[in-house]
Order: C-alpha cells, then sequence, then structure tokens
C-alpha cells in the first residue's frame, strides 16, 4: 500500500472542512455628539416707559398776593383772584360777586369764593373773580365793593368794567397757557344784576349767563337781535328777588333763550346748589366750540 505524506491528508482535510462562518460585520460607531447648543436668553428689554400725562396748568402763573383773595383761590393780580381745578380744563366760569365790605376779611367775601370754588372743582372748570367797584353798593354801604344794579349805573360803568373782565380772562390764559374754550359768566345779588343786564344788552361774548340771587326786567329792546345764549336763573324761596327772577326768566323764554329757572329752600346770596345746576345746563346748550 502507497503511502502518502502526512501534509497530503492534512491537505485533504483542509479541503474537505466546511468553509468557516463569516465573522459579523463590525458595529458602525456613532459618530460623538455634539454638545448642545446653549442659546443665550434675550436680554429683557425694560417696559416701555409710559408718556408722562402733560403739565397743568401748561405754565404756573406767579401768585400775587392781595387780601381780596382768601384760601380758597389764588391772586392773579391785586383785584382778581382764580381758581384751577386738579385736571386740564378749557372750561371757564367768570363770577361777579355780591356787595362786600372792604375790608381784609368778611363772611361775603369768604363764603362767595368758597361757593365758587367748590363747584368749579366738581365741574372741573377754572374761575376767575374779579373785583368790582366803591361806590356802586347801596348809599348806606357806598364804600363797598358792587357792580352796576340800574340803566345809568351801567351806561357810566359798563364799558370799563367788562374791559377789566375780559382783560383779567386773557391775563389768566397767558398765565396758565390755557385757551379757554366755553367761557360761562355769572353772578350773585348785585353780580347778578350786571350779568343779567349784560345778557340782555349783548355787552360781553360768553357762552351763557347765570342770575343767582338776583336779576333785572328792564329787557333792552336789542334783546330779539341778539343770538341767544342759556341762562340759569336760581333764587331762594327765602329771599325777596323771586318775583323777579321768575320775570326775568319769562321774559328771556319769550325772545326764545333757552333758560332754566330754579328755586331752593335757602336765603339771599351765592349758594353752590345754582352752580351744581348750572354747569351741566350750560353744557347741554352748548353752542359750537370755539375754532
Amino acid at each position: 500500500m502507497a503511502r502518502f505524506p502526512a501534509a497530503w491528508f492534512l491537505g485533504l482535510a483542509s479541503a474537505c472542512a466546511p468553509p468557516p462562518a463569516p465573522r459579523p460585520a463590525p458595529k458602525p460607531v456613532a459618530a460623538p455628539r455634539l454638545p448642545a447648543r446653549v442659546t443665550a436668553a434675550p436680554t429683557p428689554r425694560p417696559p416701555a416707559a409710559e408718556s408722562a400725562p402733560p403739565a397743568w396748568p401748561p405754565r404756573k402763573p406767579t401768585e400775587v398776593a392781595t387780601d381780596w383773595c382768601t384760601d380758597a383761590v389764588r391772586g392773579l393780580r391785586v383785584d382778581t383772584c382764580y381758581f384751577l381745578p386738579e385736571s386740564p380744563t378749557t372750561t371757564l366760569l367768570i363770577y361777579l360777586h355780591g356787595v362786600v365790605p372792604p375790608d381784609k376779611t368778611s363772611v361775603q367775601k369768604t363764603n362767595y369764593q368758597a361757593v365758587v370754588a367748590n363747584a368749579s372743582r366738581r365741574a372741573n372748570a377754572a374761575a376767575l373773580l374779579p373785583r368790582g367797584r366803591p361806590g356802586l353798593a347801596p348809599k348806606e354801604i357806598s364804600k363797598w365793593w358792587g357792580w352796576p344794579t340800574s340803566p345809568d349805573g351801567y351806561r357810566r360803568h359798563a364799558a370799563e368794567l367788562v374791559e377789566q373782565i375780559v382783560g383779567a380772562r386773557r391775563e389768566l390764559e397767558e398765565a396758565t397757557g390755557v385757551r379757554f374754550e366755553r367761557v360761562y359768566l355769572a353772578g350773585s345779588s348785585s353780580g347778578a344784576y350786571f350779568v343779567a343786564t349784560l345778557a340782555q344788552r349783548g355787552g360781553i361774548d360768553v357762552d351763557g349767563y347765570g342770575a343767582m340771587s338776583g336779576g333785572t326786567t328792564v329787557l333792552d329792546p336789542a334783546l330779539g337781535q341778539l343770538e341767544p345764549r342759556p341762562v340759569y336763573i336760581g333764587y331762594g324761596l327765602y329771599d325777596t328777588v323771586g318775583e323777579s327772577a321768575r320775570e326775568l326768566g319769562k321774559q328771556l323764554k319769550a325772545a326764545q333763550w333757552p333758560v332754566r329757572i330754579a328755586e331752593h329752600r335757602t336765603g339771599h346770596g351765592a349758594r353752590e346748589i345754582y352752580l351744581d345746576e348750572a354747569f351741566p345746563f350750560w353744557s347741554e346748550q352748548a353752542r359750537p366750540r370755539r375754532p
């Protein structure tokens, strides 16, 4: 028997052996993760600053020291006081006092200036309080401050007094930087008589009138030719002017003027209730605003 070398058998065994199992494919190596990008938080913006409200008044008047003005009001000049509400306004009340003694302090002056200031504050209106003249009150108190209450007194003094009033209004507008778009003229007692006469004669250009505890029935023939303005008439049940006040209202209504007549359980003089009623009445009857 022929002999085969051992190497031959090894080769034959290798040839007959099954092929080796394939090696598993290597697992893919995951790419290294990059660190997450850190986004900086946006810098918070400061809250938008709210626009400051406009200054009121736009200009601050220089206060004039005068014993004509009580603590309720301020001095515009030695013969005129003014009042400004806390909020902006373009409404102005010009108020004419009754007879006032020429004393540094008096009940009459303190009362009417407080009445005007309190009612104007509620109505958010400015107020102008000019002083009348001595010699226009009744003879027994001729040195007291007052306003014309007779046709003769009106002829002699009205033009000059109206210029004083209009000039004080211009001065207040200049001092405060406010242009008043609604202007009302009111007064009590002797001031009411002068207001009523100015209304009937077209003696001053305003948007409405108020006659409190006074008023004249001597109507001017030119009344029917004037543009009607609202007129508030107030009087006390215990006053003596009720009849003339009612007659004034009747005549004005006959001339097609807007009129409100109010009676209250009170006496003579300035009262807050009159102005509390007059302001809304004037507003309801308002003509178009001044250009």
